[in-house]
């Protein structure tokens, strides 16, 4: 579910002062309902690529790779260290020296940093210097959930063209077809690790 921008905005996350000159795309909160310490088995969820996204949304995924491939927006030289440095250059001592969390299976994703309750990645292409950040947060009811919140950077106006057209898209088909994912793949851990085998009768 979307939710408003002040759900990230009002929280002291750490990601605020590497991203000062970013744009707040949007926020979601995700149907990932646990207990306080869960962030980290949230992001192993999300770097492993379990899940499946639906039809319409592999096919849009498939056109975008298609024409990042023919127009040149994927190439070597438009992305982290290259045309843009990588948020970890601006990190602190300590989350500098902490592990970033795991990479990603399918997507071209790098993990920036990991805490106990917030999680960020970054992709940069020809188009745009995006992040992706999870937090883990309270859900209002005794509980705890994620929340994901995009923050970009557009490549001047070329990139603020291409987001413009895309943000329809994300918003009515690509991002409510991964909350589902994400969803359907946190259910389906919790049925694996509540599932208790038949004891065998002696």
């Amino acid at each position: 579910m979307r939710i408003p921008n002040s759900a990230h905005l009002s929280r002291p996350w750490r990601i605020h002062a590497l991203t000062s000159d970013f744009r707040l795309e949007d926020v979601w909160a995700l149907p990932t309902p646990g207990g306080p310490d869960e962030l980290t088995r949230l992001v192993r969820q999300m770097t492993s690529g379990s899940g499946r996204f639906s039809g319409a949304t592999r096919a849009l995924f498939a056109l975008r790779w298609k024409l990042g491939s023919l127009l040149g927006w994927d190439r070597p030289g438009s992305g982290l260290g290259a045309r843009v440095p990588t948020l970890r250059d601006g990190l602190p001592a300590d989350l500098r020296a902490a592990a970033p969390g795991p990479g990603f299976r399918a997507l071209p994703l790098t993990p920036v940093y990991l805490t106990d309750n917030e999680w960020a990645a970054e992709v940069a292409n020809r188009t745009v210097h995006a992040v992706m950040h999870i937090g883990w947060v309270p859900d209002g009811s005794g509980g705890y959930r994620g929340q994901m919140a995009v923050l970009v950077k557009p490549n001047g106006l070329f990139g603020r063209a291409y987001m413009a057209a895309i943000r329809p898209l994300r918003h009515l088909i690509v991002d409510p077809a991964l909350m589902r994912m994400i969803g359907r793949a946190w259910q389906n851990q919790d049925q694996t690790h509540h599932h208790t085998p038949p004891r065998r009768e002696s």
